[in-house]
């Protein structure tokens, strides 16, 4: 039978304050274990909450970034389960009255586009962090480190509308391309600061009938979304197909094997007993505070990529290329402000520029070789003063030392030698040492003609100028 996936996407993303959701201790990654903690975050007897409001400020930035409606009136809940790095066996969450509904993503797979809508965004506070290994003190124990307790999280709850593992991938790239525009999320999968739950169901294609689902939890790269859920359509669909039916529950992914396993028999909200938390009163936004964070609102991903299309001539993908980080879009307009030929900047920095980010593990800012040095460079090469060719040495050599480009230029003596008389003297010598290729070449066999320019280049150590070794080979040659 021919199956039709129904997938939705639970994603949970640190909202970027210093301190926690509801006490004053921070978000830092990498402390030492259970050093940012304190009696409110590990919920000491008599303790209270304390709201932290720019929390709830990153969360309208986000509803009003995908246009969802921002709730007048929200209301946190407690979500009661056990578990060892949940120290006040509850968390405070957000149930019957998220603090925004609805809003949607646009994403693009295989030249179609399509609104994928949202549920509810809401915010609540993380759970702690239990570690078990090999690498332990004592590997037959766990451990349990509490700084995470407490950090503020958005959840953002996708409709069962996509329809491939494909999607599902394209889906979470925008989403955390569109948090780190708005600098609501870090985006840092690795850290855990963007973690993904994965709902899937079959039915048969035609059907509207959905299927049982089963949750995949914790995905935390867009390879292993990808990968878990077409494992575990797969799995699903040799199930049907054998005629047996598909358990409700919640799975893992292991990424060594490739497979999902199960991890628990998944929970329906009653098993939370979900009820307000009496400890913080309803929220309540005014529409003055929503208009605010709306002015603060920086361009976003989709404007931005179409503005570049519109303004600079570039194509699609260039545009959606440069624009899938913020800091690389603002990046490739600082460097046009300088040198004013769009493509030509677009193609080095999608090109050496992004590869030397990813082989040095940088970020744009971060990047020795700044806007200014990278037209510098450019102008260089249009002014004739250097070769395309030498500009890759004169980049690379930018890279490792900072230099501006006219600095190495002069230090490495890479001036392109442009002298008729000095370029037709390397010329006639060549074509002297290579007869056979001369005469090959008089008899119509022209592709030749790139022999002997990689001759020239070769005598010259790459510094010639390239239009004018064809301009004087070819005379030398007829």
């Amino acid at each position: 039978m021919t199956y039709e996936s129904v997938i939705g996407l639970e994603v949970h993303a640190q909202l970027l304050t210093q301190t926690k959701l509801f006490c004053a201790c921070a978000t830092t990654f990498q402390a030492d274990p259970n050093t940012h903690t304190c009696p409110i975050c590990l919920g000491m007897p008599g303790v209270l909450p304390m709201l932290n409001w720019r929390a709830i400020e990153l969360a309208i930035r986000t509803g009003l970034a995908v246009q969802g409606n921002i709730a007048a009136r929200s209301r946190f809940a407690r979500k009661n389960y056990f578990y060892p790095d949940l120290p006040k066996g509850y968390q405070i969450s957000q149930y019957e009255e998220p603090l925004i509904v609805g809003g949607h993503l646009h994403i693009e797979v295989n030249g179609t586009r399509k609104d994928v809508h949202l549920l509810r965004i809401h915010v609540e506070e993380d759970a702690g962090k239990s570690i078990h290994g090999e690498n332990l003190a004592d590997p037959t124990k766990s451990y349990v480190d509490l700084n995470r307790c407490g950090v503020p999280l958005l959840e953002i709850v996708s409709a069962p509308e996509l329809r491939s593992a494909e999607e599902a991938k394209v889906y979470l790239q925008q989403l955390k391309t569109l948090l780190e525009y708005i600098d609501v999320c870090d985006g840092n999968m690795e850290e855990g600061s963007l973690r993904c739950d994965a709902n899937v169901s079959l039915r048969p294609e035609g059907s509207q009938t959905l299927g049982t689902r089963t949750e995949i939890k914790n995905l935390n790269s867009f390879r292993n979304v990808q990968r878990a859920l077409d494992y575990e359509m797969q799995r699903q669909a040799e199930i049907l197909d054998n005629g047996g039916k598909v358990q409700q529950e919640t799975r893992l992914f292991d990424a060594n094997r490739g497979v999902t396993l199960p991890m628990r028999s998944k929970e329906e909200a009653h098993d939370y007993r979900y009820f307000p938390e009496p400890d913080l009163v309803p929220l309540h936004v005014e529409p003055a505070w929503i208009e605010r964070v709306r002015q603060s609102l920086p361009e976003l991903p989709e404007a931005k990529r179409q503005r570049f299309v519109r303004q600079y001539g570039l194509p699609d993908y260039d545009a959606e290329v440069l624009t899938a980080s913020r800091a690389l879009a603002d990046y490739f307009e600082a460097t046009v402000q300088l040198y004013h030929q769009p493509k030509v900047v677009s193609n080095w920095v999608m090109g050496d520029f992004m590869g030397a980010l990813h082989r040095h593990h940088l970020s744009p800012p971060q990047a020795p070789v700044t806007p200014s040095h990278l037209a510098g460079m450019l102008q260089l090469v249009e002014d004739g003063v250097i070769s395309g060719k030498i500009a890759k040495t004169v980049f690379d050599e930018m890279v490792r030392t900072g230099k501006a480009a006219r600095q190495v230029v002069e230090e490495q003596g890479l001036v392109q030698v442009s002298d008729s008389a000095a370029l037709e003297e390397i010329i006639q010598r060549v074509l002297a040492e290579h007869p056979q290729q001369v005469a090959d070449y008089r008899a119509g066999k022209h592709k030749v003609l790139g022999f002997f320019v990689g001759q020239i280049m070769k005598a010259t150590q790459g510094k010639a100028n390239p239009q004018l070794v064809n301009e004087l080979l070819q005379k030398g040659l007829n």
